[in-house]
């Protein structure tokens, strides 16, 4: 889990999250948690947009060098957390035939892979 900074402001009791790594993502709420926990979601809809347009996600930088290179005045700063995709490691795993009949069918049906529907569930299950 990595952790991207952003900007909250508020304005006549409406809060507002953008995230200077990531022009453009911004979200609003009535609250500061529901900014980042909405700020959050937001991020992780760019991130999975970013890398289904085949977009280079941003090296992303630290709250020190944003405070000096951003206007962060009257801005609290925040960390959200955002699960980055990483580089993709080959491995070797061995399942019941009937799961993987199972898989396999399911990967037919809806056009997907394999190791993409094995990585769903995966994500699924840490959430859980």
């Amino acid at each position: 889990m990595t952790h991207v900074v952003a900007l909250i402001h508020e304005e006549d009791g409406v809060f507002g999250i953008s995230f200077p790594d990531f022009p453009g993502c911004v979200s609003t709420a009535d609250s500061l948690d529901d900014a980042i926990a909405r700020g959050a979601m937001a991020l992780a809809f760019h991130v999975e947009g970013m890398v289904e347009d085949g977009e280079a996600l941003p090296v992303l930088r630290s709250a020190e060098a944003i405070r000096r290179t951003e206007d962060v005045d009257g801005a609290l700063l925040a960390a959200v957390p955002v699960d980055l995709p990483g580089r993709s490691v080959r491995v070797q795993i061995t399942m019941d035939e009937h799961l993987l009949a199972a898989l396999d069918r399911s990967v037919r049906a809806s056009g997907a892979t394999r190791s993409g529907k094995i990585a769903e569930a995966v994500r699924a299950s840490l959430r859980a």
